[in-house]
């Protein structure tokens, strides 16, 4: 630990200043034998003498520091050389940037690849539930761990089935008040007449049929956390109550005279644009503004096409354990394009699940998958039946691709051979489409501990 006071010096300015110190006391020597007169006398050999000595000294120190440096820089390479798969280098004449060639030469490529499986690993300590190596979703996960700790109101958007509320709870469960309730509401699915009262409550005889008192969630989750789920869907008049139990922390019960104090942090989610819906008059502006204190998306399943291997193996797990997926069935999920995103997802492999005994094939998934998808080519439809050639055709080879790595256990040279394409050509296409080639590599299986002798 550092100690209050000291100076901390950065490696890279240490040799600089080395040699820039052999410089300056170069220089001054040579300043001091010109004043002494050794120059004008003829004698240059002290200057020589001096020169040469400064030159071997920093040579030798340079050569000390370069080797102090990269001897276990070159022993991490070579260790983890094994594990990280081939990177994609085309020649050099193909490089347009300088900095291309430095960001797929093979030590940064490995450095990289360390550097992304360490926050895979982070991400997976700190969200063991949430099955998310892709860049986009570990920004995510990287954001929320800066906003767990505070109390900011959060407004997470993103479209049906991406997760929201998963992401909320985990919020909550890094926060200062992981210890107290968490409370979600559903604001979409609770009446009009009765989201009032589910959200502050009522007092007894306040109107026909209430009995007795009722505490609200929002008083209920006193300490905790609220999430309001599709906040977009909620009535104006609530929103109105809603935006004061906010400000000023205290809420109201219905048929109530004394207000209540309040505090809780507040977790707000929606699949609608709540800009446009202020521009339109559907939500109110002031209550926008107050619960878009921070704010993210979470990206469509079809956005981080890379999960779905890895997650569709999770959901089998914990929906029917026992049973694997075929590689042409993981090829043919990933080429979905999943607008129900991981709800979709998990019904197309709960649905495959039940049909298949052991290892689920495409054919299971038709039941639960909106299209059939064949890593065969298909048969030519109408004109007007293509929404975006493009897409297609690069699901369909990413398909093939993870079909081939998934048949070869990830060994890019065998599954290269098995599409018919070079190596470097099936280099390209991996990183064209973004194929992590660890995941998809099986897992190595723990050592068993040696087998101890049993003395009589």
């Amino acid at each position: 630990m550092r100690k209050p006071g000291s100076i901390r010096v950065q490696f890279y300015l240490l040799v600089p200043l080395i040699f820039a110190g052999f410089t300056a006391l170069a220089a001054q020597l040579t300043y001091l034998l010109m004043r002494s007169g050794t120059l004008e006398g003829g004698r240059m050999w002290p200057l020589l003498a001096t020169a040469g000595l400064l030159v071997v000294t920093a040579f030798l120190c340079g050569l000390f520091i370069l080797w102090l440096v990269f001897r276990p820089v070159e022993t991490f390479l070579r260790e983890t050389r094994p594990l990280v798969p081939a990177a994609a280098v085309p020649p050099p004449a193909r490089f347009r940037h300088p900095s291309d060639f430095e960001a797929i030469t093979p030590i940064a490529h490995t450095l990289n690849w360390v550097t992304a499986a360490l926050g895979n690993m982070e991400a997976q300590a700190a969200f063991p539930d949430i099955v998310a190596p892709s860049p986009a979703m570990r920004s995510v996960l990287g954001l929320v761990l800066k906003i767990a700790p505070t109390d900011s109101t959060v407004l997470i958007l993103g479209e049906s089935g991406t997760g929201k509320e998963l992401i909320a709870r985990n919020i909550h469960s890094h926060s200062r008040r992981a210890d107290k309730p968490f409370v979600a509401i559903n604001c979409a699915g609770i009446p009009e007449g009765l989201l009032e009262s589910e959200l502050f409550g009522h007092e007894k005889g306040s109107f026909t049929g209430a009995y007795a008192r009722k505490i609200g969630k929002l008083e209920a989750a006193d300490g905790g956390t609220v999430f309001l789920d599709e906040i977009a869907d909620m009535p104006m008049v609530t929103q109105a109550k809603i935006l004061r139990a906010l400000q000023e922390r205290e809420i109201e019960r219905v048929g109530g005279t004394q207000p209540v104090p309040v505090d809780i942090r507040v977790l707000a989610a929606t699949n609608k644009d709540l800009s446009r819906m202020v521009k339109e008059g559907a939500f109110r502006e002031d209550l926008f503004f107050r619960i878009n204190v921070f704010s993210f998306r979470l990206p469509a399943l079809r956005e981080r096409s890379e999960d779905i291997p890895l997650l569709a193996t999770h959901l089998l797990k914990l929906i029917k354990p026992g049973v694997s997926l075929s590689p042409r069935a993981l090829a043919a999920l990933t080429a979905c394009q999943w607008p129900g995103n991981v709800r979709e997802l998990k019904n197309a492999i709960e649905a495959a699940a039940a049909l298949a005994s052991d290892i689920i094939e495409p054919e299971h998934l038709n039941a639960g998958m909106r299209v059939s998808f064949e890593l065969n080519p298909p048969e030519v439809p109408a004109a007007g039946a293509f929404q975006n050639i493009d897409d297609r055709i690069n699901a369909m080879e990413k398909g093939m691709i993870l079909e081939a790595l998934m048949r070869t256990g990830g060994v890019q040279v065998r599954a290269a051979a098995l599409l018919g394409i070079k190596e470097r050509s099936l280099w390209h296409r991996i990183a064209k489409h973004h194929i992590d080639v660890s995941t998809i590599r099986p897992e190595r299986p723990e050592p068993k501990p040696p087998l101890q002798e049993v003395k009589p």
